[in-house]
């Protein structure tokens, strides 16, 4: 062990200091991805057991506003997201917002989201379906919407929390304009208190329009986060062991140790007879 006495050295000891703080490093970089994981497939089960469960009252998922008019209530809570609700009402044909820049079966076109009004005056977001816009009108152009049933509505769907990063909220042609679902935002722009996570529709009565195309749910891809966990673990070990592939090769050559090898025989002259 004496030929090792070089890893005392401050140049050693700075070689192994920073080796160290690597593996560290890419060892909670895997943690980090494994937290990540393990949400996104929490996620993946609710999705999953939203499809299988009986739908339940709305309140018993999201919390009812306590705001007035133009305000949005309590989230739901992160458990409560993808179970399946009903709820009755009747849809505010005055207050239809169009969600542009969704995607469906690779085709652009519209989301159509009409608030809900329920008997005690407070209303919930429904995302009736996907569809396209105007034949020949280009993405941007609004589409022809399918009129909302009058009257009194039962919904069944499941419950789909605010959207983050929205962009503005216009009114165009006397429809709302946005990119994004964000129903606080949305809520400013509405005449009622409104729930603060909004409904995928699954089925209704009376029946929505054959128009619409239901809104497809992607499960989120946690394998890949597993994946960057094993990655960023195997980088860790790899840097260790390096740094004790170096130090082996400086004692070696330090003791004087000299590699044997295999000669090249093609190097070698012929010999004559």
């Amino acid at each position: 062990m004496v030929v090792y006495r070089f890893l005392l050295t401050p140049r050693w000891l700075g070689i192994f200091l920073l080796t160290l703080v690597a593996a560290v490093v890419m060892v909670q970089l895997g943690n980090w991805q494994l937290d990540r994981y393990r949400g996104r497939t929490e996620i993946n089960e609710r999705i999953d057991a939203g499809l299988r469960m009986a739908p339940v009252p709305l309140r018993e998922a999201v919390p009812a506003p306590t705001g007035g008019p133009g305000t949005a209530g309590p989230g739901p809570a992160e458990e409560k997201t993808w179970i399946r609700v009903t709820v009755t009402g009747r849809y505010d044909t005055d207050n239809v917002v169009l969600v542009r820049g969704r995607t469906v079966d690779s085709r652009v076109g519209f989301e159509v989201v009409t608030p809900l009004v329920l008997a005690d005056g407070t209303a919930v977001l429904v995302d009736r379906g996907w569809i396209p816009p105007v034949p020949g009108g280009g993405a941007t152009a609004q589409p022809q919407v399918p009129p909302a049933p009058a009257g009194e509505v039962t919904v069944e769907g499941r419950v789909h929390a605010s959207e983050s990063g929205a962009g503005t909220v216009n009114r165009r042609d006397g429809r709302l304009e946005t990119r994004r679902i964000a129903v606080p935002q949305l809520a400013r722009e509405l005449p009622y208190p409104v729930h603060g996570a909004y409904v995928l529709l699954d089925q209704q009565v009376p029946a929505a329009d054959p128009l619409f195309s239901a809104v497809p749910v992607g499960h989120a891809n946690n394998w890949q986060n597993l994946g960057y966990v094993v990655q960023w673990w195997i980088f860790a070990v790899m840097t260790l062991v390096g740094f004790g592939w170096v130090a082996r090769r400086e004692a070696r050559r330090l003791a004087g140790v000299v590699d044997e090898r295999p000669l090249d025989r093609a190097a070698e002259p012929s010999s004559t007879t």
